[in-house]
């Protein structure tokens, strides 16, 4: 038997933790997080298992999550990396658009990026995206290093919450006032 080597497999863990801390805050009364389906087209589909082996992307998504956090629209779009160097192509124009908007109707728009290789979550505010997204435009480097990051975005686990980033909204919301 053949074995599925798809990059897009590559995220579950990170969306299996994700999901799980949503429905934790749900569960506590914290926020109403949901994932946002990629709407795909089947092209050929396994006819014993009834399995798809084979589809294309009805359209370009624009972020996993959408919700609301205790009234506040949110966004978020997670994403993981295995070195101490983010590249900028892991992120979409359309994605940075669909963030850029959102927040223009007073929502909270930011990545979760996940560095496997030391097991740490950072929460990314939007705008310092738009820093290192406005030096690539400008012909600067087409990625950001760790060392470029702001400390108090890592999120610490705490009280159960595989993936706390209501922290990470919450320093984000001080800061906008």
């Amino acid at each position: 038997m053949a074995t599925w080597n798809s990059r897009g497999l590559r995220g579950s863990t990170l969306e299996d933790l994700i999901n799980r801390t949503n429905e934790q805050y749900q569960e506590n009364g914290l926020a109403l997080i949901q994932k946002i389906p990629t709407p795909i087209t089947p092209v050929r589909i396994e006819k014993e298992t009834r399995h798809i082996t084979l589809a294309y992307f009805d359209q370009q998504s624009t972020v996993d999550y959408i919700g609301a956090v205790q009234g506040i629209p949110v966004c978020f779009d997670a994403k993981e990396c295995g070195t101490d160097t983010f590249p900028l192509a892991n992120i979409h124009r359309h994605q940075v658009d669909f963030m850029q908007a959102f927040e223009k109707q007073d929502g909270v728009a930011f990545f979760l990026i996940y560095f496997s290789k030391d097991d740490t979550f950072y929460y990314l505010p939007l705008r310092t995206l738009l820093q290192y997204w406005k030096r690539m435009e400008n012909g600067g480097r087409k990625s950001f290093r760790r060392d470029e990051l702001e400390e108090r975005y890592y999120l610490k686990r705490k009280s159960g919450y595989l993936v706390p980033y209501l922290d990470g909204i919450a320093m984000d919301l001080q800061e906008r006032d």
